[in-house]
């Protein structure tokens, strides 16, 4: 260890002298967006293109380019969409950048200094990781990121106890990776009960252990919904699941680092993480793997074998640290962190509740993570309201789903009616929200339904006090 020290030494120094993300933002203002520069650099990307390839056609770069500059606003908007993603932390930034200039070997080179500072610092960042969840850094398995996480977890123990267990038990309202992976395995032959939810989100535990059989291999459910954030009764569910000796997976991208997390006291087996949900890089994640009692995957992709065998492909060394240093700075600051984000979260729902009439919160209040509000506006389109609020990126739903005009199916689920279900908007609070934004948001949304309420006939007929409901509507 010693020589590995030496060795590391010279290097190291060089990485002292490099400028922190911190002292660069300060430095450096950030850009601004220029149409016309952005457009001058497309087009002669576009002419390039078609000098090389020929005439390019509709659905290439230029015509995305065009689309992308239509919707450009002139001034950024405020930023409330932290369930979609979240910024990242410059004190994460900070970490990462020794491993994209001076420190970037592969950690699986065992043969010179670049491979083994590498490895060393892709295991510190491994131990964050797990110390955040209450695990052994030997059961974190790096990914690219949860979907790739919920894949490996769901495919990989079904088809590893295939001959024994065929079925699996899930919720209507996961999240799309995790449907889409189930149905996949449905076509392999496995059988999959998709579970539905009470209107609260929340699953009832006595139908889940009514679901359970003898050849159930896996129940996965998500920690924290992505669209109406709820809190499930992990803790029970993972009790339940060892006693009838079922594999419990948890997908907790929505919940690591934000609210605490434990695997051992709830007994879960597999869960999943994603970099990029807690203040750190896109393109990187985790998947933690119990050892005792030990969980079996089969691989979903083949290769060199890292990860255990579990998951080939070079480990990305400056992601793994940032996504590290994340877990490191929320483990820290979760709790003021989550008593911040309650105080603006109440803000913005006692606000909007005080201000506008016909107000729905989606979701079980008193379950659910605070820095994700989903509200319905009654006689309002959502698409519509989403327009109006250009200046304040907020969002309808899922990421995943977003570009679809059909209502969330996780509303649908919950019972919600299929005016408010498309009449939903989700606002995302995080570690960098003020309270100035929250103010702003209230105030900018209230003018919008009002405004959208006076051009609405059925708003009208609502304060006349007609149940609309009641009304049969003709088609012609």
């Amino acid at each position: 260890m010693k020589g590995i020290s030496r060795a590391i030494g010279p290097i190291r120094s060089c990485t002292s002298r490099s400028l922190s993300a911190s002292s660069l933002v300060s430095q450096r203002a950030a850009p601004k967006y220029d149409p016309e520069t952005v457009r001058t650099d497309n087009e002669a990307t576009s002419t390039r293109f078609e000098q090389t390839i020929g005439n390019v056609p509709q659905t290439t770069d230029k015509y995305v380019y065009k689309k992308i500059e239509q919707k450009l606003p002139d001034v950024r908007p405020l930023y409330l969409d932290q369930q979609a993603t979240s910024p990242m932390d410059p004190r994460v930034l900070d970490a990462m950048l020794p491993y994209f200039i001076t420190q970037f070997g592969n950690p699986h080179s065992r043969s010179h200094a670049y491979g083994w500072e590498s490895e060393i610092a892709m295991e510190a960042a491994r131990g964050q990781v797990a110390t955040l969840i209450g695990a052994d850094a030997k059961e974190i398995i790096y990914t690219s990121g949860a979907t790739e996480s919920n894949n490996l977890a769901i495919k990989g123990v079904a088809r590893f106890y295939k001959s024994k267990k065929k079925h699996i038990i899930t919720l209507q309202t996961e999240h799309k990776c995790v449907l889409d992976s189930c149905r996949a395995l449905e076509g392999e032959g496995f059988d999959v009960t998709y579970l539905p939810v009470m209107p609260s989100g929340l699953v009832d535990i006595k139908t889940l252990e009514q679901a359970i059989r003898p050849d159930t291999a896996l129940v996965s459910v998500m920690f924290v919904n992505n669209e109406i954030g709820v809190i499930q009764p992990v803790k029970e569910i993972g009790a339940l699941c060892r006693s009838r000796k079922v594999f419990f997976h948890t997908d907790a991208a929505q919940a690591v680092g934000k609210i605490p997390v434990d695997v051992n006291t709830m007994n879960i087996d597999l869960l999943s993480i994603s970099g990029h949900k807690i203040y750190g890089p896109k393109g990187v994640g985790a998947l933690y793997v119990r050892r005792r009692p030990r969980v079996r995957l089969e691989p979903i992709i083949s290769g060199g074998g890292q990860e255990r065998g579990l998951r080939s492909g070079t480990v990305p060394t400056p992601l793994v640290v940032g996504m590290g240093a994340a877990c490191q700075i929320a483990k820290d600051e979760m709790a003021n962190d989550h008593k911040r984000i309650t105080y603006l979260s109440n803000l913005l729902v006692d606000s909007l509740s005080e201000a506008i009439p016909k107000l729905v919160r989606n979701g079980d209040p008193k379950n659910s993570y605070p820095g994700c509000v989903n509200i319905s506006f009654s006689c309002v389109e959502g698409e519509s309201l989403l327009m109006g609020l250009k200046d304040i990126a907020v969002s309808s739903g899922s990421a995943c789903t977003s570009a679809s005009l059909e209502p969330s199916y996780v509303l649908r689920a919950i019972g919600a009616e299929e005016d408010l279900a498309h009449s939903s908007i989700r606002f995302g609070l995080g570690r960098f929200t003020t309270e100035e934004e929250v103010l702003y948001t209230v105030g900018k949304t209230v003018r919008m339904v009002e405004n959208l309420r006076e051009m609405s006939p059925l708003w009208e007929m609502v304060k006349e006090g007609i149940d609309l409901k009641s009304i049969k509507w003709t088609q012609h």
